[in-house]
Formats: structure tokens, sequence, C-alpha cells
């Protein structure tokens, strides 16, 4: 088959964080090697694979950050060298757009950038920074957005859209990445509305992820929750709307389901349209990191949520974590689907 009518397969997790030696030393048992090793071969098999990265990477410097309730504020920065884990585990891309990436400053995420660059992993989420290359004969374009200072705005959808349409009229692929929302084992369903988050507007994740795909966005993957919840198909493209925590060694709770791992495995056809997939379940143990979870519970998980919150979605997500397309009409693909 030629390469540009076989399927692009993406991989696709949630949070990562590998460790942090400030203001204490929190790293991982032998220095982290090993930590993404359960998991890598299903990363590492993708014809391209994405994360989001919590935290700097970084040596020394101060903390800018200020929090408004020092309660549940957290500061990462993780050694430079710790670059080599993410590129061994076979990581293409990662959105550094997300409340961690200016922990330090936006030196602390040039640095990061710099330090991912040098290790051939691309990057996107700093206000302007796009990732666009070439993968399996195909122009692929990947943009992160974010609630936050400094990064590509989530809460200006209308900015937003003119960003994905310039993109999709020079890219085959133009993958949008999203961190947003509620955090918590509360805020798994998605509430058709603004979220909220300690005073912080997190946006409306349905109207964005709408709003982008509209305007030529093939694939959208939320992040920000720190636990699963649904996918949609939304006029052909799929939208996964967390994929929670995957490897998040301190700070970051990983009881319950907060430390369930999905690997979303999607199959995109020439045009970027969905056409099956799978979530690989892993759950993450510390210190090891994530491991094969036999029980699938991200699996059953995001399947329940999906059928509950988007129950029109021709989607379909088994509890044994393949994901199908229900048949239907070229009309139906064309219109939006309709939301409680």
């Amino acid at each position: 088959m030629d390469a540009l009518q076989s399927p692009l397969v993406i991989a696709a997790v949630g949070d990562i964080m590998l460790g942090t030696d400030f203001p204490d030393d929190r790293l991982p048992p032998n220095d982290g090697a090993g930590m993404l090793s359960a998991m890598t071969p299903v990363l590492a098999s993708a014809d391209l694979t994405i994360g989001n990265l919590e935290g700097v990477i970084m040596n020394g410097g101060e903390s800018e950050k200020e929090c408004r309730d020092p309660s549940v504020c957290y500061v990462f920065r993780t050694p430079p060298h710790y670059v080599t884990h993410l590129q061994q585990a076979g990581f293409d891309v990662l959105s550094l757009a997300n409340n961690h990436a200016r922990d330090f400053g936006e030196e602390g995420r040039l640095q990061t950038m710099a330090a991912l660059a040098a290790a051939g992993i691309r990057h996107s989420g700093q206000e302007g920074d796009i990732a666009s290359w070439s993968v399996q004969g195909r122009r692929v374009a990947f943009i992160a957005f974010a609630p936050f200072i400094g990064a590509n705005d989530f809460l200006d959808t209308e900015r937003a859209q003119g960003m994905v349409a310039a993109l999709a009229a020079e890219h085959d692929v133009v993958i949008v990445s999203m961190h947003a929302g509620a955090e918590g084992g509360d805020n798994m369903h998605v509430p058709f509305a603004f979220e909220y988050f300690h005073g912080e507007n997190r946006g409306d994740v349905v109207k964005f992820a709408h709003a982008v795909i509209d305007a030529g966005a093939d694939l959208v993957l939320g992040h920000g929750p720190h636990v699963p919840r649904a996918m949609e198909l939304y006029r052909g493209r799929l939208v996964a709307y967390s994929l929670g925590n995957f490897s998040t060694y301190f700070g970051i709770k990983v009881s319950g389901v907060n430390g369930v791992a999905p690997v979303l495995v999607a199959q995109l056809g020439p045009d970027g349209e969905f056409l099956s997939g799978q979530i690989v379940s892993a759950r993450q143990q510390r210190p090891a990191g994530p491991l094969p979870d036999p029980q699938q519970e991200a699996a059953q998980i995001i399947a329940s949520l999906t059928r509950n919150d988007f129950p029109a979605t021709p989607l379909r997500v088994d509890i044994d974590g393949s994901i199908t397309v229900e048949q239907e009409s070229l009309a139906q693909r064309s219109k939006p689907l309709s939301t409680p």
C-alpha cells in the first residue's frame, strides 16, 4: 500500500513529570532509568507519539511561580539528562502548554524547548510555537493550547480557529492539544459548559474541540483534569477530552482513578479521518512508573464515560479498549452533533 494511503498511527498519553529536584530532591530511583520501559513497546511502535510535559527541564534557577493557594501548589524542575528517557520511550512531540510550563518563568520554558529540540523531540505551547514536520510522507502540524499566560490561548476560540485553519491549508494532518477543564475525580464528566478550578477559567472543552475541528483539525487531545474523560467522534474526527496522568512521579496524585494511565492508539486515514483505535490500559505504580493493567481499568472508565456523556456519538469504546465507528452517512458526518 502507498504510504500516503496507509493509516497514520498515533500514540498519545496524558501528563508526564518524571521527577523534580526542586525545592528538594524528589527524583526516582536509578535516576529514572526504566520508568517508561514497560510501555515503550506501545509508544515506540506508532508513527507519531505525543504527550504533555508538566514542569520544566533545566538546571538551576529559582521558581517564579506565584500560588493563589499554596496548599495545592507544586513546582516541578526535571534535570536535562532525563530527556533521554523520553527520547528512548519514543516520544516525537510534547505539549508545553500547561500550568507548570512556566514554573521557572518563560526562561524555564525556553530551556525546556532547547533541551527537547537537542534530543530531536518537537514541542508546542509557547504562544506562536507550532511543530511542523513530515511523518510517513504526510505534512503534520501539532499545536498546543492552554488558558495560561504565554501559551497559545485556549480561551480565544476565534483566534485558535484562525491558527488551525492556516495550518490545515498547509498540512495533511493537524493535531490540537488542549490543557483545560477542572481537575480531579469529581470532574470526570464533560460538563458542556465553562469550567473553573481554584478561581481559574479553564474553558469549555466541547466548544473549543468542535470549533478547531470545524476549522480543520483532525485530532484533538485533552489533558489537565488528571483523570480520564470521555471520547467523541465529531465530523469524523476523534476528540479525547482527557487522557489523565501517564507518568507523574511526584506531587500529582496517582491513587484511585488518578492512577490509571491510558495510552490512546489512533489510526487516521489519508485525509485525517478517524478509522479505528485502541486504549491500551496501564496504571502508575510508584516508583516503577506506568505498567500494563490486565484489568483494563482505563479502557472501562473511558468506555463508560463515553456512553454517558456522548450517547449520540457513533464512536464505540469497548471495555477491552477497542475503538470503532458505527456506519454513518456522509450527511451525518458533515453536521455537528447535538450536545446535552
